[in-house]
């Protein structure tokens, strides 16, 4: 074979094959085991500071069954708030047991100052969903989160 049969013949079967296919994932869950039962949210997680600084500001509407999670890798402290946020929402927080510390409905806030939602316990994650999901689900403080990110392998 030629040297430019066998190029021509390595560049056909590489178009053949193509690029590998990219990984498709389901949106992330979040699953509380409440009174009633478990519920499950689907949530956009907040991987970056930005990401979470913004939170679903700007947002003006949110699906009944969806929610944005805060996942950090220590605990922390820190406050939520609701600044720019026209959706009224409900934020529960877990500890490192992955036990609910405490929930908050929140209410919507235009330019500030504006209340700030800070639980009594160190936390390690945060999720926001429609103002009286939990309640409706009869989801309450010392119930067990647990999030759902599927990984490509």
């Amino acid at each position: 074979m030629s040297r430019l049969a066998g190029t021509a013949l390595l560049l056909a079967l590489l178009v053949g094959c193509g690029s590998p296919s990219p990984c498709v994932l389901p949106p992330p869950k979040v699953e509380i085991r409440g009174a009633t039962g478990p519920a499950t949210l689907n949530v956009e997680v907040a991987s970056t500071l930005e990401a979470q600084q913004r939170g679903l500001s700007g947002r003006t509407s949110l699906g009944a069954n969806d929610g944005m999670a805060f996942v950090f890798g220590s605990p922390v402290d820190g406050a939520f708030w609701m600044k720019n946020t026209s959706i009224p929402l409900s934020v529960a927080f877990w500890d490192t047991g992955g036990r609910i510390v405490a929930l908050f409905d929140m209410e919507p806030c235009g330019a500030g100052p504006c209340r700030r939602y800070r639980p009594s316990h160190p936390y390690v994650g945060a999720v926001e969903a429609n103002r009286g999901y939990f309640s409706s689900h009869g989801i309450g403080v010392g119930d067990r989160v647990r999030v759902d990110a599927p990984a490509c392998q």
